[in-house]
This record gives structure tokens, C-alpha cells and sequence, in this order.
């Protein structure tokens, strides 16, 4: 399979070369000339499969024989030896846990499965690739685990100061070894415009062979789709629930896109709805056609913190700007932070189920647009993106009452934080980079 820009103005190229190179050089993202479709009949064999099976299954669509199948198998069961858990709070209402990876988040899916492609490809080619990536909190963590200590790579962090919550930096600031931490002055939209920048800077690329581990690589955001497919098939297979609705968290709408890949794969997936905070440029769109991204606003949800969200244009490419034919699969619905704090109280005294502020901006759409949409009984999947312990002080402030951290993660938050303080000037990142090689 190729893949071309979403500009239109570079050349396609191959899954190695979109992957190596993260974003393309006109700027654009990186999408597949088709998205693969399973038949009626593969969807049926793949019913009863395990978590690794379905990932097996998507990633070959995409990958085709750009890696041995053998190699392929291996790499994903070394990124998937953790759970992607489906709880069950009612009858027909169930949170898919994406945190039981090692880094309680759910883009460990993507980051290790990105990682081990990098590592695969870069050894090809028998050269060194800096991973340059713009954090609002998880993804750095992530990549930084992903990545430590693959061959041929290193990863250069940048997050917006004091706007990941104290977890979240302990883990992106003290992973050493192949990973480097740079903590911006701005909010994460500026360490998404200085990624972009260093993509287009042609002195930088010159010296450096760059690549990105956000969402903007289309190898970050395929390996996302496995967990939507997989929590469809376990609902039809032990509930009998068909094309469940799916409540997705969403910041810099990847994980909306990994979505859509999976529904138009042909996995059993109904409507989606885009669950985002006051930052909510895509949710207006969806309703007005008119995108009109605003500056970030701070809000208890932090990793979702995003103005001006990157995945946006691959949305609008599957949909052909056309924001009737997307209304059609999605909903967009906002929730403010009272909302969000008055959730995490409402399911823990229902249910005694302990969710993170991003989980609850979820949970509090879905229950919004089943009421909007009159359809209470419609199964539906909650996407919870990360451990409850990653936003500690939101939710003993929201909850009233001490959350126990677990005793690992205490020791984590012992660890010395290693990271270089940056203005929100592109300069000073490409200095840092160039001052990596000498």
C-alpha cells in the first residue's frame, strides 16, 4: 500500500518512508491511498480472536509485505503483553480500559507499536532517527518507554510547562537513556507548531533525519484502531450488542480517526461521538461546517487541551470537507469542567467506579447525546484513556477523599527530573537539535 499527503502536493510514498518521515514534506499528514476492508466473512473468523489476532489482522492490511509476517506477529505480541479490558457499569454501558500498559495510558497501543516499526526500518537503512514529538501529557510518556533504548532512534520530548499534571512529567522527564525532555514556555500548541516547523526547517532536515511519534504519524494512529475493533467484536461476541456506539476522549483527534479507520475497515461500529472539553473547534464544526479554531484553554482535562488539533485534516480528507457526510458518523459534544467534576462524582457514588477527568468528558457525552438522540438503551463504549492515579490531585479535590498511589509509581515520583527549560521560539528548539550532534 502507498501513502500520500493530505496537501496533495508530495509524492506517495511507502509505509517505511511516511513512517520515517512523520509528516510530509508539503506539510501534510500522512494517509493510506484506500483504507483496507474486511469482509463480512474475515469479520467472522475474527469474532473469537485474541487482542493480538485483530492487531495481526489490521496491521497486515496496512503494512502488506513491507515486513515479513513472522516479524510482524512478533513485534506485536512484544508491544501487547498487558489487557485491553471491558468493564461493565450497566446493563449496556461498558469502559474499555486503555491504561494497563506501562505507562497507564492508552498510547502505549501506538508508541510501542510506532517504536518497534522505527526500530525495524531505521536498522534497514542503517541510520540514526531523532523522534521529535509535541506532548500535552501521555504521548510523551509513552513514547519515551516505547522508544527507550531502541536501536537506531532517539526521542526528543517537547511539553507545554506546567500543564501536564506531576505524574505525567515524572514519566516523560526521568526515562534517560535514549530520550530527551524540553519543557516549553507556551501550551501545547506551540510544541506542536515548533514540531511542525522543525518537519519544514530544509537546514535541520539536512543534518538530521527526523520523524514524529504523535498522531501525525500515520504509523502511531493505525495501531489505535485495534482497540476499537477489538472491544466491537467482544461486545457482539459476548453480549450480542451490534455496532455499539463508541464515546471517545478527544484532544488532537487521533484516536477519533483511529475510529473511523476501524469503522470503515468494517468492524461492527455505530456512531461516534467526539467527546472534547471548552477546547472545541472540531465539535463546531461538525455542527456549523464552519472551522474556526480558538486559542487553548486551560482545562481539568489537560491532555485534551488542544486549539488547533493536527488529525483534524484527515477527518475532513475521509469526509471531503464536507461536515454533513462526517455529522453522519460522529457527534461532537463539548462538557465543561463543572460537568466533568460533577461525572466523577455521579459514577463513583453509582457505581463506585473511579474515573480520571478525560474519561468522565467521555462518559458525560455519551450520556448528553443518549438523551438527545432518545436511544437510552443503545450499547455503548466508553474509551478510558488513562489510570486514575495520572490525574490525582483533579480527583481527590473533585472526590473529597485520598486516592492510594501504587507503590511503583511512589518510587517513579522519587526519581530527579531531567529536562531543558525552552522559550516557545522555534529557534531554540533547532538550536538544541543541532547542538545533539556535536
Amino acid at each position: 500500500m502507498i501513502y500520500f499527503s493530505t496537501n496533495k502536493s508530495s509524492i506517495p510514498v511507502s509505509l517505511k518512508k511516511a513512517t520515517l518521515e512523520g509528516l510530509a514534506p508539503d506539510g501534510g499528514l500522512y494517509i493510506p491511498s484506500e483504507i483496507p476492508r474486511f469482509s463480512t466473512e474475515e469479520i467472522k473468523l475474527l469474532e473469537g480472536a485474541c487482542f493480538n489476532n485483530i492487531a495481526f489482522a489490521i496491521a497486515k492490511k496496512f503494512i502488506g509485505s513491507d515486513i515479513p509476517p513472522d516479524q510482524l506477529s512478533d513485534m506485536i505480541d512484544n508491544c501487547y503483553n498487558f489487557d485491553a479490558p471491558l468493564v461493565q457499569l450497566d446493563s449496556n454501558t461498558f469502559i474499555e480500559e486503555l491504561f494497563c500498559g506501562p505507562t497507564l495510558a492508552f498510547k502505549d497501543y501506538g508508541a510501542r507499536f510506532l517504536a518497534r516499526l522505527t526500530g525495524f526500518f531505521a536498522a534497514e537503512e542503517q541510520k540514526l532517527i531523532t523522534v521529535l514529538v509535541a506532548t500535552s501529557g501521555d504521548t510523551g510518556s509513552a513514547v519515551a518507554y516505547g522508544f527507550q533504548g531502541i536501536a537506531n532512534t532517539r526521542v526528543v520530548l517537547l511539553y507545554p510547562s506546567g500543564k501536564v499534571s506531576p505524574l505525567q512529567e515524572q514519566q516523560l522527564t526521568t526515562a534517560g537513556s535514549n530520550v530527551y525532555a524540553l519543557e516549553v514556555k507556551g501550551d501545547f500548541d506551540d510544541c506542536q507548531r515548533m514540531v511542525k516547523e522543525a518537519f519544514v526547517d530544509p537546514g535541520l532536515n539536512r543534518s538530521l533525519i527526523l520523524t514524529s511519534a504523535n498522531s501525525i504519524n500515520i504509523s502511531r494512529l493505525i495501531p489505535q484502531s485495534f482497540y476499537f475493533a477489538w472491544a466491537s467484536l467482544q461486545l457482539k461476541e459476548q453480549y450480542g450488542y451490534s455496532n455499539p456506539l463508541f464515546s471517545v476522549p478527544s484532544g488532537n483527534y487521533g484516536n477519533l480517526t483511529a475510529g473511523v479507520l476501524a469503522k470503515r475497515m468494517g468492524f461492527p461500529i455505530g456512531h461516534l461521538i467526539a467527546a472534547s472539553n471548552t477546547n472545541d473547534s472540531v465539535t463546531r464544526y461538525v455542527k456549523s461546517g464552519r472551522y474556526d479554531p480558538r486559542p487553548t484553554i486551560t482545562t481539568l482535562s489537560t491532555a485534551m487541551d488542544v486549539g488547533n488539533p493536527s488529525n483534524f485534516a484527515r477527518l475532513r480528507y475521509f469526509y471531503h470537507n464536507d461536515h454533513v457526510s462526517m455529522s453522519g458518523d460522529i457527534t461532537g459534544i463539548a462538557v465543561s469542567d463543572e460537568e466533568t467534576r460533577a461525572t466523577i462524582r455521579s459514577v463513583d457514588d453509582q457505581f463506585g467506579y473511579l474515573m480520571e477527568p478525560h474519561t468522565a468528558v467521555a462518559y458525560c457525552a455519551l450520556e448528553r447525546y443518549r438523551a438527545i438522540a432518545d436511544i437510552a438503551e443503545k450499547a455503548a463504549v466508553v474509551l478510558s484513556t488513562a489510570h486514575p492515579v495520572k490525574f490525582l490531585e483533579a480527583i481527590e479535590e473533585t472526590l473529597n477523599k485520598k486516592i492510594q498511589i501504587p507503590l511503583n509509581l511512589q518510587e517513579l515520583m522519587k526519581k530527579k527530573k531531567s529536562a531543558t527549560l525552552i522559550s516557545s521560539e522555534y529557534k531554540e528548539l533547532a538550536s538544541f537539535l543541532n547542538e545533539l550532534d556535536k
